[in-house]
């Protein structure tokens, strides 16, 4: 049996987790791209867009436990659980959204957000 996690925990682990997945896997993926001769930058920047949807779904656990708490909300009008779980999304998509911030500044390019 896992641990039994707080709320409140749980919406700001999902917006750090989804932050250190855009910072790790861009610097990583730049730091590739410079071993093998590729603009490591111009690399980073590209990454930062391209991991956000993963961030997000790595941060909230994967999907099937959000489905779960959507059908649980929907059939057995538990709207306390759809509610906590929509924070918990947009608090992983404001991680990611940070860390592509981060990543846009770092870069120095101009993205159109």
């Amino acid at each position: 049996m896992g641990v039994k996690v707080g709320f409140i925990e749980y919406f700001f682990t999902s917006y750090f987790i989804a932050l250190g997945v855009i910072l790790g896997g861009c610097i990583l993926g730049g730091l590739g791209a410079f071993f093998i001769g590729n603009a490591p930058l111009l690399t980073m920047y590209r990454l930062a867009g391209n991991l956000k949807i993963w961030a997000i779904v790595a941060a909230i656990g994967g999907s099937f436990d959000v489905f779960y708490s959507f059908e649980q909300g929907i059939f057995q009008a538990n709207t306390r659980g759809i509610i906590k779980q929509i924070f918990v999304i947009c608090s992983a998509t404001g991680g990611a959204q940070t860390g592509a911030l981060i990543i846009y500044w770092l870069t120095q390019e101009n993205p159109d957000i």
